[in-house]
């Protein structure tokens, strides 16, 4: 069973995920509407999207919100550091 600092940390890691999410998405679609001029597209799994704009779309996604998911969770690591004194056991760098 997981001890207190466990659930701890992956509470505090879900919420800092779900926020740097919750942002990277609003500024994603923002970067893309000034780009393009266009909205992004809501369903690009739909053959009425065009093949180009929805991969471009999942590719700019998929990366920005990965890039967005690391960072905030990093971010989350230094604050829980911090306050614990120690990273979470299994973001120790091996030596």
């Amino acid at each position: 069973m997981a001890d207190r600092g466990d659930l701890g940390w992956k509470v505090t890691a879900g919420a800092a995920a779900f926020a740097g999410g919750f942002v990277a998405k609003k500024a994603i679609s923002l970067a893309w509407k000034k780009t393009t001029g266009k909205e992004p597209p809501t369903n690009p799994e739909s053959p009425e999207v065009a093949l180009k704009e929805a991969i471009g779309w999942v590719v700019v996604m998929g990366i920005g919100m990965e890039v967005a998911r690391l960072l905030a969770t990093r971010a989350a690591a230094r604050q829980w550091a911090k306050g614990t004194g120690e990273l979470p056991s299994h973001l120790k760098a091996e030596v």
